[in-house]
């Protein structure tokens, strides 16, 4: 990419403004808490590797946070095309023999033995990076994306959603229309916009059902959230536990490895999806409650690098990133409380997972791009 002074940019740019550290360490405190909540509900198994493969994903996740903080946001744009047809194929390659089916969802690609990982996750990086630049690059001194703009936004956003509905990943498909709206909302775009999306949402919704693209055990999720008694030894099973766990650890908590509930692992899929019922039994409401406003904390701070951003792009792209987040908190918070159906998104920065915390912490690394890139002079 050649600017328009005919010099090409740096990608390691010195000049680039100071970080947001505040910011960094609310992703490494979470990231640590993280992994101190992965070590409780699987040290009784007496195998450390979900630990070790743990703290690995966190510690590339963070070295790629620090080089992708460092990249003029300029010369991430140029990238977006490769990125964004590569998010493409490894979202193909999941529906092909290279995919796996792990719980109900045909979501991994298998890379060697035990070597495996979510495109969705990456896909989301992906997603924000491209669609933020029919929004945030205005043409002919508009204030806002026009027709062909936001036009073309959500033909780039529907391509991975029909791929992760067809795995089916209903949970990503619902954190991917959030990320839509959130960059529509930022844009400036016309509300209208906003109901467009919501029609879409619920054609898309009533498609999947008049073609199987449900599942059974879906649809029973969605009548256990109608009636949390139903079904406690089945379909009810998860989330009759999630609350057990966490009304048991009262206001203050069992104590850190002292879980009653986390040591029996009466909760399925507690290092991942239901990681926070370990928080909430053996960190009692305090220390959940404090994992949330952490997590709430590192949101406001990447809407204020959005409100703050000297580029329509940069705007967008972190609108984009913080819908991500907040989507996927308040979907994986609220399932454990029996708000939402149960659903296989992980807790940012605090679940297990290699593919989500190296995608949570890329996610951070463009919000710092974003907030640095604003010091650069044109």
């Amino acid at each position: 990419m050649i600017t328009m002074s005919g010099r090409r940019p740096l990608v390691w740019a010195p000049s680039l403004g100071p970080p947001d550290r505040v910011l960094t360490l609310l992703a490494l405190a979470l990231s640590g808490t993280g992994l101190l909540l992965v070590w409780s509900a699987t040290r009784m198994e007496g195998d450390h590797g979900l630990l070790v493969r743990q703290a690995v994903s966190a510690g590339a996740g963070l070295v790629l946070m620090w080089l992708v903080s460092r990249v003029d946001l300029r010369v991430l744009r140029a990238y977006v095309p490769l990125a964004y047809v590569l998010a493409l194929l490894s979202l193909a390659g999941v529906l092909s023999p290279l995919g796996v089916r792990v719980n109900g969802a045909h979501s991994w690609i298998v890379l060697a033995p035990g070597v495996q990982f979510q495109p969705s996750e990456f896909a989301k990086v992906a997603l924000a990076l491209a669609f933020a630049v029919p929004l945030g690059e205005l043409l002919d001194g508009r204030r806002r994306p026009g027709f062909g703009g936001v036009l073309l936004a959500l033909v780039l956003a529907a391509v991975p959603i029909a791929l992760i509905g067809l795995q089916p990943d209903l949970g990503t498909m619902v954190v991917f229309a959030a990320m839509v709206a959130g960059a529509l909302l930022v844009s400036g775009a016309p509300k209208r916009w906003l109901l467009v999306l919501a029609l879409g949402a619920a054609g898309a919704a009533v498609a999947a059902w008049r073609f199987g693209l449900v599942r059974p055990y879906q649809v029973q999720r969605l009548l256990v959230l109608a009636d949390p008694g139903a079904d406690p030894g089945g379909v009810g099973y998860n989330s009759a536990q999630a609350r057990i766990a966490i009304g048991s650890g009262g206001l203050y908590g069992k104590g850190l490895f002292n879980g009653e509930q986390t040591a029996g692992h009466f909760v399925p899929e507690q290092h991942t999806d239901f990681i926070f019922t370990v928080a909430g039994e053996e960190l009692g409401f305090a220390g959940a409650a404090l994992i949330v406003l952490a997590v709430f904390a590192l949101l406001w701070r990447g809407l204020s690098i959005a409100r703050r951003s000297a580029s329509p792009y940069g705007t967008v792209l972190a609108g984009s990133l913080v819908s991500w987040l907040a989507c996927q908190t308040f979907m994986n918070v609220g399932m454990t409380l029996g708000l939402v159906p149960v659903v296989g998104v992980p807790l940012p920065f605090v679940s297990y997972g290699g593919s989500a915390t190296v995608a949570g912490l890329l996610a951070v690394g463009l919000l710092q791009a974003v907030h640095r890139t604003k010091a650069m002079q044109p």
